[in-house]
């Protein structure tokens, strides 16, 4: 939990824990339930299905880790400052999910432990982004074809972020053509 100040409470036993305040990011605004979906809970017609908004990650470096994502179009959407920690959400015009970048104030001693597994990107143009990157001093891995069956299903590279977070960069083809 981040501690944002506020208390959690407890709303009932099937619903999640929201710590106060935390309505005034609700898709639809204060006062509205958050925590709709609690454990056990199913879709029915009438409710909407919950929506994935972002991922977060920690940084050490926050100034390194905005250059980075600045070369896949995210823009910082929203900042919020705390005593202890920053909160930078980051977003683009091609989707509604952001990436929140965690910056802590004072120790920063953290490890990506071993269940890290990777944010993933779609280009239109993957050669010119690896480019990009490389020029960038980032050392992208070379661009791969995945096709086991002699058709592509993907076509991409990995590339580690300042903190070594793994980022997979994906061609808008095979699987990903739709999206």
């Amino acid at each position: 939990m981040h501690g944002f100040g506020g208390n959690v409470t407890d709303r009932n036993e099937n619903s999640a824990f929201v710590p106060s305040g935390w309505d005034r990011f609700s898709r639809d605004g204060p006062g509205r339930d958050v925590a709709a979906f609690g454990p056990g809970h199913t879709h029915d017609e009438d409710r909407p299905m919950p929506k994935m908004i972002h991922s977060m990650i920690r940084v050490r470096d926050e100034a390194r880790a905005l250059d980075f994502y600045r070369l896949f179009g995210l823009e910082i959407a929203e900042r919020l400052d705390f005593e202890s920690f920053s909160l930078i959400y980051l977003s683009n015009d091609e989707s509604g999910f952001e990436l929140e970048l965690t910056v802590n104030k004072g120790d920063t001693t953290y490890d990506l432990g071993n269940g890290y597994g990777h944010l993933a990107f779609l280009e239109d143009d993957l050669e010119t982004l690896h480019t990009r990157l490389a020029e960038a001093g980032h050392a992208p891995r070379d661009i791969k074809d995945f096709a086991p069956d002699g058709e592509t299903v993907a076509r991409f590279f990995f590339v580690a972020d300042p903190d070594g977070y793994e980022i997979e960069v994906l061609a808008r083809k095979g699987r990903f053509a739709r999206q």
